[in-house]
């Protein structure tokens, strides 16, 4: 699933044409969504390993409940268990195991997918890139500059627009306030 979901990324950023114009910001992307992937896989293994060492602890009791009780109590504490039992008792012992362990790992089977689809495919359809965004927000205005491979003459000017919009958008508030109070 993990190799399914690496290979959706790859493919997914080489035939966005936008970011072929921004090659640093494609490699950011990437990783942001590699790292993301790695995360959730890692957060898949616990899951499964967690589901594994419930069924590993813990009996189902319902299935051993549900089996025909015992006529037989025993035998003769004084012997070994050898000689106390008859081999079809014993064997009737380790097919009942056997039924028990083939029905865990049964749910096993159903269980694990599920955890990986929940874990894995689910959380990477909701919120793939949400750690590159919070970090992407993080990085300084060079930082950004540099992923978008921005000529530093258009950041001036850019950067010169907005501080004008600014002092415009603040001259407008003042105009307003003056006018309100008249």
């Amino acid at each position: 699933v993990h190799s399914i979901l690496k290979d959706l990324v790859h493919k997914a950023i080489s035939e966005t044409p936008e970011l072929k114009q921004y090659p640093g910001l494609r490699v950011e992307v990437g990783n942001a969504a590699i790292e993301s992937l790695d995360r959730m896989r890692d957060q898949s293994k616990k899951a499964a390993l967690q589901l594994v060492d419930m069924e590993c602890c813990y009996l189902t009791v319902e299935f051993f409940r549900k089996l025909p009780q015992d006529v037989e109590k025993g035998g003769n504490p004084t012997q070994s268990i050898f000689d106390r039992y008859h081999e079809t008792y014993l064997r009737r012992i380790g097919t009942t195991v056997l039924s028990y362990v083939n029905m865990v790992c049964a749910t096993l089977r159903h269980s694990i997918p599920k955890s990986i689809v929940y874990c894995q495919v689910r959380e990477a359809k909701r919120s793939l890139l949400d750690f590159f965004y919070t970090e992407l927000g993080k990085l300084e205005q060079k930082r950004l500059s540099a992923l978008l491979n921005e000529d530093p003459a258009v950041m001036e000017r850019r950067s010169a627009l907005a501080k004008r919009l600014e002092l415009y958008r603040s001259a407008q508030a003042e105009i307003d306030t003056v006018a309100w109070s008249k």
